[in-house]
Formats: structure tokens, C-alpha cells, sequence
């Protein structure tokens, strides 16, 4: 089995065998795929995006907890050449995903993403924090405004900290893709593409002809990016 052979391989580099990592690769949706070009780590971020408040039993989430020392480990990990991630995810909790992703974009191995199914919301920023980012066709990616839900308390200084916010987020996506900050800003408020009411559905095409996602394409083109980078990092010829 792929995933159990994930969890010895890094258990060996580390020395400490733990049932409990095996268990919690195998909750994780992970794998490391060995090839005579190199070995790549396939890390899977779907559903809700759960941040400090748990999400009920019923969703299907991607724990902050959980991916964040496990990237922290992926890039002191001698056996792995490269991550690839898989998203589809609904969005969730804007500082988790801001975490993420800023862990994702500060890792100095190759990595690459791979949007599928959908990116939504705060799901953008980790669509474009790899080295490269890839969309299919049917992928769909909504750019809207920052919302919350709950109890708000009707103060300014309320309102310029969710203002505050989404700057970090626009300043974050512009950083690592090829749209501007105010392309995107104009994404985010546009009335005539509504989702739920201000805010634009881009699909995989349209993601790249704008900048936001690098490349169309699926899995055989992001792993060609990843073996061609692991190949250049070594000095050799992909």
C-alpha cells in the first residue's frame, strides 16, 4: 500500500516509528511516489479550510494543524524531491489558509498545485502559492469579498480590520501570481458575475487568461514541471 510506505519512508529519515503517524497520513489523503526521476509528495487540501473553531462532524475539512507541521517536515525530508497539491476546497477560515499558504510559499523545494474540482475563497491563496500553478478546464475559483459570519461588533475599528485583512489577502495573491492587485480587487466587486452577491466564478481558461493560475492543465503537466525542476536543482538533464 502507497500510503503506509509514506509514513515508514519518513518515519526511517526521522528514526521515530509511530503507528499514530501512519494513522494520521492515511487520514491526511497523502502519498509519496517514487520514480527514477525523483519522489514526489502528493498532499491533498479539500473541503473547509478549518481554522480555530472545529467544523461540524459532517464536513469534510483540511486541519491547520495538521498541514502545517507536516509542510515544516516535508522540507527537512531527504527522501522527498517535490510536493505536489491537490486542491478542491470551498474556502474556510481566512487566517488558517493565510498560514497555510505563506508556509506553502516559503518552502524551497519544488512544489506545484493543481486546482480540481474548485478553489474557492480563501482557497485562491493557496492555489497560488506553489512554484507553479495549474488549473483543468472544469476547474472553478471564486474571487469575492472578505465575509464573516457571527456576532460583528458594529465599531470601526471592526470595519478596518476586516479591510486590513482582505489587503493581506489581495497583497498575497498578487505576490504570487500574475494579476494585480487591483485586477483582482475589481474581481472581487464586480456586480454584473454576482456569487451570492458581489464577486466573480472563473474557470480553469479564464483563471489563467487573467493571470490568477500560471497553466492550464492536469496531473501528467504539473508532475513534467516537478521532475523538470527536481532535474535542474540537481544539474541534470529532465
Amino acid at each position: 500500500m502507497t500510503k503506509p510506505t509514506v509514513a515508514n519512508d519518513m518515519e526511517k529519515s526521522t528514526g521515530t516509528p509511530s503507528q499514530e503517524t501512519t494513522q494520521s497520513l492515511l487520514d491526511l489523503g497523502a502519498a509519496l511516489t517514487k520514480s527514477p526521476r525523483g519522489a514526489i509528495y502528493c498532499l491533498t487540501i479539500i473541503g473547509q479550510i478549518e481554522g480555530h473553531s472545529e467544523a461540524p462532524n459532517s464536513a469534510k475539512t483540511t486541519k491547520y494543524e495538521h498541514i502545517l507541521p507536516l509542510l515544516a517536515r516535508l522540507e527537512q525530508a531527504g527522501e522527498v524531491d517535490g510536493v505536489l497539491f491537490l486542491l478542491n476546497t470551498v474556502g474556510g477560515d481566512v487566517e488558517a489558509g493565510l498560514a497555510i499558504a505563506e508556509l506553502m510559499a516559503g518552502m524551497r523545494k519544488p512544489t506545484a498545485t493543481l486546482v480540481l474540482g474548485g478553489s474557492h475563497s480563501i482557497g485562491i491563496p493557496l492555489a497560488v502559492a506553489g512554484g507553479r500553478s495549474f488549473a483543468v478546464p472544469s476547474a472553478a475559483m471564486t474571487v469575492h469579498p472578505l465575509r464573516t459570519s457571527g456576532t460583528v461588533i458594529a465599531a470601526p475599528q471592526t470595519y478596518r480590520y476586516f479591510e486590513r485583512l482582505q489587503e493581506r489577502i489581495v497583497s498575497f495573491v498578487a505576490g504570487h501570481s500574475g494579476i494585480s492587485a487591483q485586477a483582482f480587487q475589481d474581481l472581487m466587486f464586480r456586480a454584473e458575475d454576482m456569487a451570492a452577491d458581489v464577486g466573480t466564478i472563473l474557470y480553469g481558461e479564464e483563471a489563467v487568461s487573467c493571470g490568477l493560475i500560471d497553466q492550464l492543465g492536469g496531473l501528467p503537466e504539473s508532475l513534467d514541471y516537478l521532475y523538470a525542476e527536481i532535474a535542474r536543482r540537481k544539474g541534470k538533464t529532465p
